[in-house]
């Protein structure tokens, strides 16, 4: 393979010492076939347990903050993370294949989701008194205290912002954590994490990269508390799995089949035919809360259609660092072959078929990258309706009433999110409330449209747990009950 001249190299940190290792993992830029971006280090066995080691020795003084005090060292550690951000969007473009400018909204999510967890410091430590009454003569106090040392484990799609809705609650919940970022792009994670690290005491927060076969111990470890783990169903399954040895605790954010529900009157102008766009076709599709599955009205299924037909047209497919990019590869030949194996199946099925762009040359060829096509009206057994697709292609199915369109959304494994379009508010919270997923939109869909303060995970295969906001960073505490008796009150009882 060849390296560009300005090749990245990422070590480890564990400790508050960075760490370089004689094995590295060679990172491949997507959308240029032969070329790598930088290397990560890869951790031994030895080296996760170290990191470990660290995150527990640092655990005692760390919890014993109280939130405010623990907020306070996270926002001196979060100063300054910008001044970065062009270089880090620009090895996440390369690294993951996505247009720059979704790298660098990559990495502003994490600082705004880190702000925000920081604005609910205050309520950390609140917890409640359940005060005496006739027939319990005792005084309670229910408060809350971290786990211990957790686990952050991200995916490749957008690494740095799904970081953000885990890891500063963690750490303001009074955890010691270490991150690991996907081995496949793990190279502008890897550099801010360990910006925020050194601003930290040592082993507060570890950053470790490197081969899944050595990463157990990140899960199996006795002293891991927890494991929040961002990625595929499959791969929630093997987490859990491994972590059910140890009775590890587990958060899991996974894939999702989310179904977007346009109703007879839905408002159908280029704003919201610019949000469903977005919705379905950013980062190429591989987005885990992207609408995957388009129902429609009878009567408006060929506006839907037309509108995004219209939209594919203008889509310019290329690398992600090339000013006019709308669309980069895909992250991986095997997903890329995935997908044009299921679009082939559509195809083979008589399905309506419509792909858009001209795939680019030159360098790029033999890179990652794909047409975008919408399918009309498949059947419903085939793949690209009852699989996540996690690339660049979107069924389109007619409906012809509101149940029947709440029983097709519904009828998948997935429970991510959904979303409803229609002009009457009473119709879209009555649509809304019976979709079986953990976030729904009104007239909106997407990654970009999430309230950053809200709780946010999966029902069904979907997830387990949540995450941001006072939730997520429940999610990463204990609940201790203390009981004092109230003599008066017992003696009282008595007689």
């Amino acid at each position: 393979m060849t390296e560009t001249l300005e090749t990245v190299r990422t070590g480890l940190y564990i400790g508050g010492v960075e760490r370089h290792t004689a094995d590295t993992l060679a990172v491949a830029d997507p959308g240029k076939p032969g070329v790598v971006v930088g290397h990560a280090a890869s951790a031994s066995k030895e080296d996760v347990a170290d990191a470990v080691a660290a995150a527990k020795a640092a655990f005692p003084a760390w919890s014993a903050l109280s939130a405010t005090e623990r907020a306070a060292k996270m926002a001196d550690a979060i100063a300054g993370i910008a001044d970065d951000r062009d270089a880090d969007a620009a090895i996440l473009s390369q690294e993951n294949g996505k247009i720059r400018f979704e790298s660098w909204i990559d990495a502003l999510v994490f600082e705004i989701r880190w702000n925000l967890a920081l604005m609910i410091a205050d309520e950390v430590d609140t917890g409640k008194t359940l005060p005496v009454v006739p027939g319990i003569p005792v005084e309670t106090v229910v408060s809350y205290q971290p786990l211990g040392v957790v686990t952050v484990i991200v995916p490749f799609n957008w690494p740095i912002a799904i970081l953000g809705a885990a890891l500063p609650h963690a750490l303001l919940a009074g955890n010691t954590a270490i991150v690991k970022p996907p081995p496949s792009a793990p190279l502008a994670t890897t550099r801010v994490v360990q910006r925020i690290a050194e601003k930290l005491p040592p082993g507060v927060l570890n950053v470790v990269t490197g081969k899944d076969e050595n990463m157990a111990g990140l899960i199996q470890n006795t002293d891991v508390a927890k494991v929040c783990f961002t990625g595929s169903v499959n791969g929630g399954k093997r987490m859990m799995e491994m972590a059910s040895s140890t009775l590890t605790r587990v958060t899991l954010e996974l894939g999702g089949n989310d179904a977007a529900v346009f109703l007879e009157d839905a408002i159908l102008d280029d704003t919201h035919l610019d949000r469903l766009y977005a919705a379905i076709f950013d980062t190429t599709g591989q987005i885990c809360m992207n609408a995957k599955r388009v129902y429609v009205h009878n009567s408006r299924l060929d506006e839907v259609v037309a509108g995004l037909s219209a939209r594919l047209e203008k889509a310019v497919i290329g690398y992600g660092l090339d000013e006019g990019t709308t669309m980069g590869p895909l992250h991986s030949a095997a997903q890329k072959a995935f997908v044009e194996d299921i679009i082939q199946e559509a195809k083979d099925a008589g399905a309506d078929v419509r792909e858009f762009g001209e795939l680019p040359g030159g360098e790029l060829s033999g890179g990652n990258f794909l047409r975008p096509a919408i399918v009309v009206g498949p059947d419903s057994s085939l793949r690209v309706v009852t699989q996540e697709q996690f690339g660049p292609v979107i069924p389109v199915i007619g409906f012809d009433t509101e149940a029947d369109a709440v029983a097709l959304a519904n009828d998948t494994w997935g429970g991510l999110c959904g979303s409803v379009w229609t002009a009457d508010p009473a119709a879209a919270n009555r649509v809304g409330s019976q979709l079986v997923c953990g976030y729904v939109w009104v007239n909106d869909h997407g990654a970009t449209r999430l309230d950053l303060r809200a709780p946010f995970g999966g029902m069904k295969q979907s997830g387990i747990g949540r995450e941001q906001g006072i939730e997520g960073i429940r999610a990463f505490q204990d609940t201790r009950s203390i009981a004092t008796i109230d003599a008066a009150a017992l003696a009282a009882q008595a007689h």
